[in-house]
């Protein structure tokens, strides 16, 4: 990155400070010193933490920095993924990165040590950022209760889902968790035990979440998760094993969630590219194959989880007869101009049929075949005869731990399965 100018009067003292080392940090402070340093010529590069507010929504995160000249790249978090930008530079003393995938982009300033800026887009709104270089972990009550394990969050969703799952992960007062929904799941929500509850954030540029979890005496878990969209929810979690004993409703199977009405009916489509060449169904390269049908959208966080997976499926399988093809629903905007898309395309390094089939409101319209369709992503088996073998809904990504192990599992052998029929 560019070295930030500091005037020239200045410069003797930096260089006394960084003479004293250690001594200097404790006389002025670690947060002086490094600010000295960064507008003296030190790099930007590194990891910056902090918060994001909008609203009434203030969530932890981290940021890091990578580049050299005016160059950078940056990357928000998703435990161990790194969800990178699409572009970056330096000007002075503010960094801006475009992360084309989302339409979204970081304008964020050097101030006292400190970078300061917005995140986010027009039609969504803005979050305003602090960040400061990365300390030492923060230090979690200990000991604390033990949490770890798989629990049943009972709800009435629009989606007609009567239960969402809460998956756990724990090392003494340190949790990794993640909720996960017809859809798919929330990401990564990582932090601890403090103060008699866990508090658990998660922001990785397309979705900020904080969750508190506050243990009951009778053992279950008092849940308020708040995001971008809507008031908090709240829920009373019951370990999964107590659910069953008691006959709570499960949560939906992503198996049969979305049905194929009619098992005689082939899977139709007729759609442009993103060349604005029209893809169909009976087209030449799809006859005799066995096609993966993904109704997604760049819009859609689980989607952005899944299209990785795709396409890996695809370069694994295609050699023996599979095809992928994406229907992707999205705003009006895009469709007239859909520069999010493409940067989605090329994001994910995406090479299968990608096409454009409209708007999410003409979901049912353009899908009319399928039954329950609400949700995204959801993908269709077909067969090598055209027909419609079995459906998937939402995508379980690895915050999902075991959920997506058995994803994984369960598409290949479902694919390697419809590989093996003749036509």
């Amino acid at each position: 990155m560019p070295k930030l100018r500091l005037v020239s009067a200045f410069r003797p003292l930096l260089r006394a400070l960084l003479g004293l080392g250690a001594a200097a940090a404790a006389v002025f402070g670690y947060s002086a010193l490094l600010s000295l340093a960064v507008q003296a010529g030190q790099p930007l590069s590194g990891t910056w933490e902090g918060t994001a507010r909008k609203d009434a929504l203030e969530v932890q995160l981290q940021l890091e920095l990578r580049g050299r000249g005016r160059q950078v790249q940056g990357a928000f978090f998703n435990g161990e993924e790194r969800v990178t930008s699409t572009s970056g530079q330096v000007e002075g003393d503010t960094v801006h990165l475009e992360f084309a995938h989302y339409a979204t982009r970081l304008v964020a300033t050097l101030q006292d040590g400190k970078l300061r800026g917005n995140y986010g887009s027009a039609r969504n709104g803005q979050f305003a950022l602090e960040l400061q270089p990365r300390r030492k972990p923060r230090a979690w009550t200990s000991p604390a209760p033990d949490i770890s394990g798989l629990w049943i969050l009972p709800t009435d969703s629009a989606k007609g889902e009567r239960a969402f799952r809460f998956i756990v992960r724990q090392q003494g007062p340190r949790v990794q968790a993640s909720i996960l929904r017809v859809d798919g799941d929330t990401g990564l929500l990582t932090g601890g035990y403090a103060n008699g509850e866990f508090r658990l954030d998660h922001f990785d540029g397309g979705r900020a979440y904080v969750l508190r979890a506050t243990p009951r005496p009778d053992h279950r878990l008092d849940l308020t998760l708040q995001g971008t969209i809507g008031p908090a929810k709240t829920f009373t979690a019951v370990r999964a094993d107590e659910a069953v004993a008691r006959g709570l409703a499960a949560p939906s199977d992503f198996a049969t969630h979305t049905r194929w009405k009619d098992p005689a009916e082939p899977f139709r489509f007729s759609f442009p590219d993103l060349a604005g060449h029209t893809v169909s169904n009976t087209d030449a390269r799809f006859a005799g194959k066995v096609l993966v049908i993904n109704v997604t959208g760049s819009w859609c966080p689980n989607c952005h989880d899944e299209a990785p997976f795709l396409a890996e499926i695809y370069h694994r399988y295609r050699g023996l007869g599979l095809e992928v093809v994406a229907l992707s629903f999205e705003e009006a905007e895009q469709l007239a101009d859909p520069a999010r898309l493409r940067a989605f395309v090329a994001k994910y390094g995406i090479d299968y049929a990608y096409l454009v089939a409209g708007e999410p409101s003409q979901l049912k319209e353009r899908i009319p075949g399928a039954e329950n369709l609400n949700a995204w992503p959801t993908t269709f088996f077909v067969g090598r005869d055209g027909r419609v073998r079995g459906s998937h809904t939402g995508f379980a990504a690895p915050a999902s731990g075991e959920f997506h192990a058995t994803l994984r599992r369960e598409f290949a052998q479902k694919i390697e399965t419809l590989l093996a029929e003749q036509g």
